[in-house]
């Protein structure tokens, strides 16, 4: 499986711009994705939090559409992590997003006046739905909100009211991504830009995992039986159930690759998390049992530490 990496220039000085903003922050809101809470948080972020010694509120966006035993795997993983509450919400739920803020105070009590105002940042990976938060929060629009990753290009400081005060930043990717697993789920979840990925080799990725954990929902969503098949047989059978070939009558795989990743991204497929607490385990302590230590290449903790810095 071919390693993916995706890190655009614009995000080495936004890594910069945020380490910055760090020091006059209060609390940080870290968005991921709650169908792959761990492969979508970014290193950096936790990092650069710690260095300035932030607590951080953890939000496991896409809730609605996350498998709920996984999720709650998940927040009762994050209760024990110092500084950090983690909670499962829904962007498109007002009833989620009228929380936050009251959630962030818990975490910094000692802010929240004009004299003193709370001062939260919003970080997180690519269209991981900072901006539909942002504008959310500020009951207007304030941010641009895109299904391409990396749409916001720089940070904005508005401020909710006189006491509360937001900091947009645009979403970061770190600069090597240590499991290829990881790379795939961002990849299927759409945080990587496609000039990075072949999305016939990402949706045969999802195709395997998800005939491994969730064949009857798949069974269901395209009518026909999945035993036996593989990430690769799935794509070739929804082509052919659907009638999809190009000139000459080879199957459009490309296609039916497209459609499969579309039908995970928003839902329709059924409530799918890629990964739990116990996969994750698993899959680091078979990755590096199996990998040799690359003593060249830069961890994702000393990009975070450069940033910190």
């Amino acid at each position: 499986m071919a390693a993916i990496q995706w890190f655009p220039g614009h995000m080495n000085s936004a890594r910069k711009k945020a380490a910055e903003n760090m020091e006059f922050t209060d609390v940080v809101i870290e968005v991921v994705d709650a169908r792959l809470p761990a492969a979508s948080s970014n290193p950096m972020i936790e990092e650069l939090r710690k260095f300035r010694q932030r607590p951080c509120l953890k939000l496991l966006n896409k809730a609605d559409i996350a498998d709920p035993k996984a999720t709650q795997a998940w927040i009762e993983h994050f209760a024990g992590t110092p500084g950090m509450k983690a909670m499962a919400v829904s962007f498109k739920k007002a009833s989620d997003v009228a929380k936050i803020v009251g959630w962030c105070r818990q975490l910094a009590p000692h802010r929240g006046s004009p004299d003193k105002q709370l001062r939260m940042m919003i970080m997180g990976i690519p269209n991981c739905g900072k901006s539909t938060l942002m504008n959310a929060l500020m009951k207007r629009k304030v941010a641009a909100v895109g299904d391409e990753p990396a749409v916001t290009k720089s940070a904005q400081r508005l401020e909710i009211n006189s006491s509360t005060v937001l900091i947009d930043t645009p979403g970061l990717m770190w600069p090597k991504i240590e499991f290829p697993s990881d790379g795939y789920m961002l990849a299927a979840s759409h945080a990587i830009g496609t000039n990075a990925v072949i999305d016939d080799e990402v949706a045969f990725f999802l195709g395997n995992l998800l005939l491994e954990r969730y064949a009857g929902l798949v069974a269901q969503r395209y009518g026909f039986d999945v035993s036996g098949l593989d990430g690769v047989g799935l794509i070739e059978r929804i082509a052919t159930r659907r009638a999809w070939r190009v000139k000459g009558g080879e199957l459009d795989i490309e296609k039916a690759a497209l459609a499969f990743l579309k039908d995970y991204r928003t839902g329709v497929i059924g409530r799918i998390s890629l990964e739990t607490p116990a996969s994750r385990a698993q899959m680091i302590e078979i990755a590096r049992a199996t990998v040799p230590e690359d003593n060249g290449a830069d961890k994702p903790e000393d990009a975070a530490g450069d940033a910190a810095g």
